[in-house]
């Protein structure tokens, strides 16, 4: 196991926060997504579709900790800088969060909802502008553990060919991980590894974003009630954690009616509507986002100093 340098890790979070993710720089994401298709079509040739989607699984994760391990090994420290920056995506999910709710600022709702499915997975075509904003917030909230927080669990624990293993689980899951006919069973391996990826790092985040809104001097006791009263009840076993703690702290209710490749989806409430949601509080969830960042990456700096 090849562990990052504080120097490495400075750097590569340093660049995430400055670049985001530009389309110049080849982005393992976009590598891995080409090479989870590129698997998957001889696999469903196989007749037992759990067995194909594991052998998916196994080979695609295998195969990206390998390549960041032998990159590092015989590049050195660009390398690591390479793959700390490109598995990070705070800057970009701002960015994109915000292309959203600049176009409801604007009177844009047809904009809205199509820079909302960028990042989202739920049919955004009929959502109201209200929606718009739920679908924002609570990708900003379920993100600030899958592009943050998590990698950066992984990273501390099993260095960077962990962060990058991790980040293979989650773009797998959000490829082929659904319920729908077509993915129940081939990419059952990929949701439940990413349910089992994400297990800590999610609760870990539902805590920093108590922390951030203490800080901030929004509604924290709010946070951890919604975190112990909803968080659970989401039908992922991680994904309602943060969720709750934001709409906690910022005192609306996340949650409700989605619709999945045409088809209804009832989530249990998270939070209670104690103010309106509104894209206006947008600059807020932003002010989360960024000092869950900056608590997550002094955290990891503690582990590197102690280690």
């Amino acid at each position: 196991m090849l562990q990052a340098t504080t120097t490495e890790f400075v750097a590569g979070a340093s660049l995430d926060l400055l670049l985001g993710d530009p389309s110049w720089i080849p982005h393992p994401v976009r590598g891995l997504g080409r090479i989870v298709a590129f698997v998957e079509r001889p696999l469903r040739r196989v007749p037992n579709e759990t067995f194909a989607g594991c052998l998916l699984a196994g080979s695609v994760v295998l195969a990206a900790a390998m390549v960041s391990w032998f990159t590092i090994y015989w590049i050195g420290p660009i390398a690591s800088v390479y793959w700390i920056f490109t598995c990070l995506a705070v800057r970009s999910l701002d960015r994109e969060a915000g292309k959203a709710i600049h176009a409801l600022k604007a009177g844009d709702l047809n904009g809205a909802r199509k820079l909302t499915g960028y990042i989202v997975g739920r049919d955004t075509e009929a959502l109201s502008e209200r929606e718009v904003t739920r679908a924002v917030f609570e990708t900003v909230g379920e993100n600030m553990s899958d592009a943050i927080v998590a990698p950066l669990f992984f990273l501390a624990l099993f260095g960077v060919s962990g962060m990058v293993a991790y980040k293979a689980i989650n773009t797998m899951d959000s490829m082929i991980g659904y319920k729908n006919e077509k993915y129940i069973r081939f990419g059952w391996a990929a949701a439940r590894l990413d349910d089992i990826a994400n297990y800590i790092p999610a609760r870990i985040t539902a805590a920093l974003i108590v922390v951030t809104a203490a800080c901030m001097r929004l509604r924290w006791r709010n946070a951890l009630a919604a975190i112990r009263r909803d968080a659970r009840l989401q039908p992922s076993p991680n994904s309602g954690y943060p969720e709750a703690a934001l709409a906690g702290a910022l005192g609306v209710q996340l949650g409700g009616l989605n619709y999945y490749f045409g088809r209804p989806s009832q989530k249990p409430f998270l939070g209670e509507p104690i103010e309106e949601l509104q894209w206006r509080r947008f600059p807020q969830v932003r002010r989360l986002l960024y000092l869950v960042a900056l608590l997550s990456y002094a955290l990891v700096g503690l582990c590197f100093h102690i280690r």
